[in-house]
């Protein structure tokens, strides 16, 4: 109950505050301390769970695979300090933490594309440039607003008209891992999870992510049976913005956008990149300039067309809505959100290192945002719970 609300809550404080309501009398220190010791056990029970994985002698914990697997990997930001230094913030660096989203999805296989158009809230300017804004990190407003060319664009009404994705998979059961350590450490993590889930055994298995390179090593390294698929979000963001950077009349960019999103949306993406091969003749390479803006129209199309070209074989995203498989990382994303209302304030430097900081809290989020009511059995497990059965 203590760590569990640590576990929810946004702070320590908080828990012990919600604790108190509920006639549990406890400091917010007590709390604290009993929350890295469940954390660091965690660790262990995870970090060990890789190293039987890899000597082959992992069980799966359940008896019927899933249909459909997926493994969805992203990453966040959280504040940090380091530890053993006294009292006070001391060396605050930001650090990425890595969260895996495995979820277990139930959709049916098509003979033809069952979304050829792509979905009404692509096509919609001021839905666009939200996402835009939000996934990339803007601000609300920044010189040269390209949000500003596709408002005053209308969508055609075949457009308007787009039918909404209704045979997108539907998630059954998401469980989560999330660590500070290096990726390909990372990696034996998630193909531990993925292993006691029988992922391995699913019918269809879908790996995605976004354009970092170490999500791919991770891909190939532990799923390389898993179909490799960017997310298409981060897809719509490049071409958004490379379609504002070609200029002109603000209607002629937002149509711009349009086709170059329906091209990729039906697996015409070599036409997008010979497009942008194109403009970017016309406007130039960007300068190789530390100061050169991140609004500059061309590094806004060579970076477009850098990321279509990179991912260009985890792109064809007709097949994948045939197969039944997720095109969006849309999961793993929304659950970084969630982590970082738990790790992530002004006020919050998580200590460096295995001790009681970030990698011991991220182990208790996990274990309360996974579906599979994995705290209530590492307690039921652990030695001294009245419910571990002894050895003989």
């Amino acid at each position: 109950m203590i760590v569990e609300a640590a576990g929810k809550l946004q702070s320590f404080p908080d828990a012990a505050y919600a604790l108190c309501l509920a006639g549990v009398p406890i400091s917010a220190r007590h709390v604290e301390r009993l929350t890295h010791e469940m954390g660091r056990e965690m660790a262990q029970k995870r970090d060990e769970k890789a190293i039987q994985r890899r000597r082959r002698q992992l069980p799966e914990r359940v008896a019927i695979p899933p249909q459909v697997a997926a493994v969805e990997v992203d990453g966040g930001r959280l504040r940090t300090r380091a530890a053993d230094c006294g009292p006070g913030v001391h060396q605050a660096e930001n650090k990425e933490d890595k969260i895996a989203c495995l979820v277990s999805l139930q959709s049916d296989r098509h003979e033809q594309d069952p979304q050829p158009e792509p979905p009404e809230s692509f096509t919609q300017p001021r839905r666009v440039q939200r996402l835009v804004r939000e996934m990339k990190g803007l601000p609300s407003e920044h010189p040269g607003e390209p949000a500003e060319a596709a408002a005053a664009a209308e969508p055609t009404p075949s457009e308007k008209k787009a039918p909404p994705v209704e045979e997108s998979p539907r998630a059954l059961v998401r469980t989560c891992v999330a660590s500070m350590l290096q990726a390909k450490l990372f990696g034996r993590l998630v193909a531990a999870e993925a292993q006691e889930r029988a992922f391995y055994r699913a019918t269809r298995r879908a790996f995605l992510g976004d354009g970092l390179a170490y999500n791919w090593t991770i891909q190939k390294a532990y799923f390389p049976d898993f179909e490799a698929i960017v997310d298409f979000l981060h897809v719509l963001c490049y071409l958004y913005l490379a379609a504002w950077a070609t200029g002109g009349e603000q209607a002629r960019r937002w149509s711009l956008y349009l086709a170059w999103l329906r091209a990729c949306w039906q697996g015409r993406v070599s036409e997008v990149i010979d497009a942008l091969h194109v403009w970017q003749d016309r406007l130039g390479k960007p300068a190789d300039d530390p100061e050169l803006s991140a609004f500059d129209p061309r590094l806004l199309v060579a970076e477009a067309l850098r990321y279509l070209q990179n991912n260009q074989q985890r792109m064809s995203y007709p097949r994948y809505r045939r197969e039944g498989l997720p095109i969006t990382s849309s999961l793993v994303e929304s659950l970084v959100g969630q982590f970082n209302s738990r790790v992530k304030a002004r006020n919050k430097f998580w200590k460096r290192g295995e001790g009681d900081g970030a990698e011991t809290i991220l182990q208790i989020r996990a274990a309360v945002l996974s579906e599979d009511d994995r705290l209530s059995r590492h307690f039921a497990e652990r030695p001294g719970s009245p419910y571990r059965r002894k050895a003989a």
